[in-house]
């Protein structure tokens, strides 16, 4: 296994635990997604399945790991700062458990930032630049992680622009999905290595 470099310790987490995490915090952002497009009165996006979508969404997630990977080689801090955060969650997760990363936050974390918050502004700028620092905020997980929570935040202004430009909240939850599911098959390949489940 290859060691990160200056990695600080954190608190070592079991898959259980990151597995419960991760099925809570999903559970939880959709019920207030739901409570809050249920009180609120304002148009949301439709989810519509369609095979344009899933395209589309894919090709914006392949751009999106692409940008991640050329950032990563390019700037060092936000290089540490993603390993910090990556190792943090991915580490004691065994490889099936990557297709739960994928689809719990990418589904959840879209139909609240990009549905619900996104929406409740308004589909206007000012609602895409407040639902997307809400977005980067939620991957804060440290005053070290700056440049993540930076990169989120950017994340969720592609994510939000795709769904206005499309008026489709797939587009945006597959991107999601297969830019979580594929950076984190990346980075425990890279530093986990195949043989470790």
């Amino acid at each position: 296994m290859e060691k990160i470099p200056n990695q600080p310790e954190f608190e070592s987490f079991t898959r259980t635990q990151i597995l419960i995490a991760m099925g809570g915090t999903a559970l939880f952002l959709l019920v207030i997604a739901k409570v809050v497009s249920f009180f609120g009165d304002f148009y949301i996006l439709p989810v519509e399945i369609t095979a344009l979508g899933i395209i589309q969404g894919l090709a914006i997630g392949v751009g999106i790991t692409g940008a991640s990977a050329i950032l990563y080689r390019l700037w060092p801090a936000y290089s540490r700062s993603a390993d910090i955060y990556l190792k943090l969650i991915l580490t004691p997760l065994i490889w099936p458990d990557l297709i739960w990363l994928g689809l719990l936050p990418g589904l959840s974390e879209e139909l609240l930032f990009r549905g619900v918050i996104f929406a409740a502004i308004g589909l206007n700028p000012l609602g895409l630049v407040v639902s997307s620092i809400c977005f980067g905020l939620l991957h804060f997980s440290g005053s070290q992680q700056w440049p993540y929570i930076i990169w989120a935040t950017l994340v969720g202004v592609i994510l939000g622009y795709s769904a206005l430009v499309t008026g489709n909240l797939v587009v945006p939850i597959m991107a999601h999905i297969f830019t979580n599911f594929i950076s984190g098959c990346l980075w425990k390949f890279k530093y986990i290595g195949s043989s470790h489940t």
